[in-house]
């Protein structure tokens, strides 16, 4: 059900940002661990091994479940997905600042790993509900902001921490989860994403794994993370190993750069509004990451220019997830919005979990300025995709 014509545009607008609200409190949640890594590990006394599940338990959930998660947000309804994902993520993130070990805060990591991946498939499901066509572009442009603008208030939370102890950082990102849970449920009483009954999950996802689109869509969201974590993931160590910058200038270097990439989601959303094309736009996006990501890690480049060059790299990478999102009730096989989103959001996030142990491997074997070589491979893919892929 469309709200514009019940609450008018600016009512329409304000669902819309409740719902990216929803998205920006689960981001911070894939964030918040890298932001006091150092304190968990030295209070818990974890070893690597765990600390490495703490960085990865959202991918690994999202790269094996995107697809069932999607099958029931079209079959439970959107709204109630995005809820119950809040809620999963409160009580996971309440029970890890209780957490007595490093196994008890692993598996409270996949309960809220769990719980972004049903915000982050149903979200968008529930932007298509809301929004009438003629605005879709731009409503999901703003929906796709939702990660740079958590991540980057997530990688800006050590002061927070400071204050209040990784715990209570935890405990504090329960009531914000709550809270945006009870604000979605409360001032979204219209949005009714239309729920499918009497489907059987083998026959919904049957639809969407016999269908090209998901397919194509799935790979493009795997190339784009792909190339986003191997620039973001090293470039804090990057800097200041290279640069000799200290760790908080290095995190708000990168954090600063994150950001540029949701100015990227409003102004492709503004470019698909004017009528530019979406397979062009993702042409420029890839290209763009490519050349600019292979820029930062050369030995001859300054620290001024690597870092308006990370900032040209989120910029560009900011085009790819519009045109995506906005793509997927296109392509969706009868309608199956939800199993389409879940399996685009599992190839998401393969991409996430292969890419930076490519790229550290690929770096510590030859060095910084042979990032250029996984991100240049990542393109070429990225475009014979986008060759293909022609409802796009």
């Amino acid at each position: 059900m469309s709200l514009a014509g019940t609450r008018g545009d600016a009512g329409l607008w304000s669902s819309i940002l409740l719902v990216v609200s929803a998205g920006v409190a689960s981001a911070i949640q894939v964030g918040k661990a890298p932001a006091v890594l150092s304190s968990i590990q030295a209070d818990l006394g974890l070893s690597l091994a765990a600390v490495a599940w703490l960085m990865s338990a959202f991918a690994v959930t999202g790269a094996l479940a995107g697809l069932p998660v999607g099958f029931l947000v079209d079959r439970l309804g959107a709204k109630r997905m995005v809820i119950g994902g809040l809620l999963a993520q409160a009580g996971g993130s309440l029970l890890g600042a209780l957490a007595g070990g490093g196994t008890a805060l692993v598996a409270t990591r996949f309960v809220e790993g769990a719980g972004f991946l049903a915000v982050i498939v149903a979200a968008p499901a529930m932007v298509v509900a809301i929004a009438p066509e003629r605005l879709r572009d731009r409503a999901m442009a703003l929906w796709a902001t939702f990660m740079p603008a958590g991540l980057t208030i997530a990688l800006l939370s050590g002061a927070l921490a400071g204050l209040l102890g990784w715990r209570g950082l935890w405990g504090a990102n329960a009531v914000l989860l709550l809270l945006t849970a009870t604000c979605l449920g409360v001032g979204l009483r219209l949005a009714r994403a239309p729920a499918r009954q009497g489907e059987t999950p083998a026959h919904a996802i049957g639809l969407t794994l016999r269908a090209s689109g998901p397919w194509l869509l799935a790979g493009l969201f795997c190339a784009f993370s792909a190339a986003f974590f191997c620039v973001f993931t090293f470039l804090p160590a990057y800097l200041t190993a290279h640069f000799g910058m200290g760790a908080g200038a290095a995190g708000a270097a990168s954090a600063l750069a994150v950001a540029a990439s949701g100015v990227g989601n409003l102004v492709c959303g503004r470019l698909l509004s004017g009528g530019a094309g979406p397979r062009r736009l993702l042409v420029l996006g890839f290209c763009v990451m490519a050349a600019s990501g292979a820029m930062i890690f050369a030995p001859f480049m300054p620290v001024l220019p690597a870092l308006a060059l990370a900032m040209i790299f989120a910029f560009a990478s900011g085009l790819v997830p519009v045109v995506l999102f906005d793509a997927a009730p296109r392509v969706a096989p009868e309608g199956q919005v939800g199993a389409t989103l879940g399996l685009a959001m599992q190839g998401n996030n393969v991409g996430l979990l292969a890419s930076p142990a490519i790229g550290g491997m690929v770096a510590e074997t030859w060095g910084w300025p042979f990032l250029a070589l996984p991100l240049l491979a990542i393109a070429l893919v990225a475009l014979g995709i986008v060759a293909l892929a022609n409802r796009i």
